[in-house]
């Protein structure tokens, strides 16, 4: 895998100095930190810019950032996001935004590599805190999925092509990318869009469709297929 490029948003420089650390410890030294500061615009101008995944601080100065994160996900860029406020609501209206995940600050430093490496391979990745609060929703306006679009969901959430889910699950392409379309559209009906890969995972995951730890045991699986 080719070095993975991190911008941070945080406004306490003694984290800027944690997240390095982080970083560092990690054996392969896959992940370098291209920039950071404290407010949003490190990430859209300098060496942030291009930066593969932006790592932002939800409280930004006495300020919640979740417009920040619809911004940098309409834009098509990477956004993991990390706070002590870890309330349900707060989680839930991160990842509904086009989080790619969202981390508490007390899982930061055992998941913070891992996470940035899901992102930047376009996976998903679900730390415990937010695997429990998606599991935990209880909304009425559940779609219905079936076995078949509940199982190309499933292979393609641990980031196969979806050439590669036709290959196994023995379709055409065109049939997987009808299959994504339906659940897509099933839920744009019931009011919950879900736009982007990781807006459709949080949903699978918080209608109970798809449990967080299958997205990681088709992962595992799926690294290991030639």
């Amino acid at each position: 895998m080719a070095e993975v490029t991190v911008v941070l948003v945080d406004d306490h420089p003694v984290v800027h100095d944690g997240v390095r650390a982080w970083l560092e410890h990690d054996p392969q030294r896959r992940i370098r930190l291209v920039a950071a500061a404290d407010g949003v615009e490190v990430a859209w101008s300098g060496p942030g810019r291009t930066a593969d995944v932006v790592l932002l601080d939800l409280n930004l100065h006495g300020t919640m950032a979740v417009p920040e994160v619809s911004r940098f996900a309409e834009a098509g860029r990477r956004v993991v996001v990390y706070s002590e406020h870890a309330d349900d609501a707060t989680v839930l209206a991160v990842m509904e935004r086009g989080a790619y995940a969202f981390l508490t600050k007390q899982e930061a430093r055992d998941h913070c590599v891992a996470t940035i490496l899901a992102a930047a391979s376009d996976r998903p990745y679900v730390a415990p805190l937010a695997a429990g609060t998606m599991a935990a929703d209880e909304r009425p306006d559940r779609p219905a999925l079936s076995d078949r679009e509940r199982t190309a969901l499933l292979l393609w959430f641990q980031s196969m092509s979806k050439a590669a889910v036709a290959t196994r699950m023995g379709i055409a392409e065109t049939t997987v990318r009808q299959y994504i379309q339906r659940a897509r559209i099933k839920y744009a009906n019931a009011g919950r869009p879900a736009a982007t890969r990781t807006q459709l995972l949080a949903r699978a995951i918080q209608d109970g469709l798809i449990r967080a730890d299958e997205v990681t045991e088709y992962a595992s699986r799926a690294s290991r297929t030639p």
